[in-house]
């Protein structure tokens, strides 16, 4: 099981990453809501723990980004505001359990396991999406995107809109989500320089097995050279 912790607190962070690799559980973290999206995407967790008080982009928002985007990990909200409101306001955003802060690690343990269960018997057993796509993968700690077991060599924005692609592979990313990751906060950029990178990331995977393809309207996507 790979579990992603988005967690800001050092000492929480370290106290949780220990227990559960104690448990022989695989732990990625991030201590920033700004950039959880996109450890997101690049880790593929089989479950999220979330907390809300988050620099960069509140918790909420990282959550209703990820389901709005159509992410359907199953996502454990743990924060201090422990509120009937701010617990039916994070469900309402699409969390799948709430444990309020200070908890008890073992029903935390036990509620992350009922949820990857219960995950996987809702899509047939079939668990996360396999690691590559066409010989390409996207390393879970560093980031970096592998053509079989070499490093692609990738600008910052092409490893974006690389990373973000991957994450589904064979179905339409929408163009403005990926202008989002590519040039995050950069509002002076024009919204056509994304066909710059991708121009160039196309001309990348030239020699691959994958092909980066254009949908007039829908996005980009990524699909197997036939």
């Amino acid at each position: 099981m790979k579990l992603l912790l988005i967690e800001d607190n050092a000492t929480m962070q370290t106290t949780l990453r220990r227990a559960f690799e104690r448990r022989g559980i695989q732990v990625v973290s991030c201590d920033d809501g700004a950039r959880a999206l996109d450890r997101w995407e690049a880790s593929q967790p089989d479950v999220v723990l979330l907390d809300l008080s988050l620099p960069g982009l509140d918790g909420l928002e990282v959550l209703s980004r990820a389901r709005s985007a159509g992410w359907s990990t199953p996502v454990v909200i743990l924060t201090a505001r422990g509120t009937v409101g701010d617990r039916i306001l994070g469900l309402n955003t699409g969390a799948d359990d709430y444990l309020a802060k200070p908890f008890d690690l073992d029903e935390l343990e036990a509620r992350v396991r009922a949820l990857v269960r219960r995950s996987g018997a809702a899509s047939g057993g079939a668990g996360r999406p396999p690691d590559a796509f066409c010989g390409l993968r996207v390393d879970a700690d560093s980031g970096a995107v592998y053509l079989h077991d070499a490093p692609m060599e990738l600008t910052a924005r092409e490893l974006a809109l690389m990373r973000a692609l991957l994450a589904r592979p064979g179905h339409a990313v929408a163009r403005e989500r990926l202008f989002d990751l590519v040039f995050p906060g950069e509002a002076d950029v024009q919204a056509e320089a994304i066909e710059v990178v991708v121009y160039r990331l196309r001309k990348k995977l030239a020699q691959t097995g994958a092909q980066l393809v254009t949908l007039r309207g829908l996005g980009y996507l990524l699909k197997a050279v036939p």
